[in-house]
């Protein structure tokens, strides 16, 4: 069965692509343009009611938000390809804290950065300078944590890789690739070799061709 995976040119759903890779689960994308506003046709909205993306069909099976996509195929095909979950509950426990460390304290600064600094003005309104320097300040104390964590584990939940390294993939790019804030990550010694690290996967690289 090949999954269908809506809006694939968007960082969210990158992060469902390079886990499918890391999975070698067969997918097919299919193009959403939020700029034109497809997020908002009705056949969409039948499938993801707020009109974000990614969406994915597996089979008659509709699934959306990019965190529970990532962790239901960890989870269902968890004897298949890359392990992402780790081998005990306790590491299971690990993977799930910094996922949600990922989500409530890194993404939403580099979030507000990629926003304000590469879309405002497609999305036809000024860059807020403000949100700006106070959402790198923000981002820069996060990342001293991570370097502290990584000074002691390889990755994020420990000496393996997992979905919490996973998903910093797409957004992260943004930032040491169009935004030039690149010196974040290389700054700190240990982010920086995490970083080399994650973002040489072949699953990665496969997917951010896309």
């Amino acid at each position: 069965m090949v999954v269908k995976v809506y809006g694939p040119h968007y960082a969210s759903t990158k992060r469902v692509l390079v886990c499918l890779a890391e999975k070698g689960i067969e997918f097919e994308t299919l193009p959403v343009d939020l700029i034109k506003g497809e997020n908002r046709n009705p056949e969409f909205l039948e499938l993801q009611p707020f009109g974000s993306v990614p969406v994915i069909q597996d089979g008659d099976y509709t699934l959306y938000e990019s965190r529970a996509i990532i962790r239901y195929y960890a989870e269902k095909h968890k004897s298949q390809g890359t392990d992402l979950l780790g081998e005990s509950i306790e590491e299971r426990g690990r993977v799930e804290q910094w996922l949600e460390v990922e989500a409530q304290n890194y993404h939403p600064q580099i979030y507000n950065l990629t926003l304000h600094i590469l879309f405002a003005a497609a999305l036809g309104f000024a860059p807020d300078e403000k949100l700006i320097r106070e959402s790198e300040e923000k981002l820069a104390k996060v990342l001293d944590i991570y370097e502290e964590r990584l000074s002691r584990s390889k990755y994020l939940a420990g000496d393996f890789f997992s979905l919490a390294d996973l998903s910093h993939l797409p957004f992260t790019q943004y930032l040491v690739g169009p935004m030039k804030k690149e010196f974040m990550i290389r700054s700190r010694k240990h982010v920086s070799a995490w970083w080399d690290d994650i973002s040489s996967r072949p699953s990665w690289k496969k997917v951010s061709l896309l």
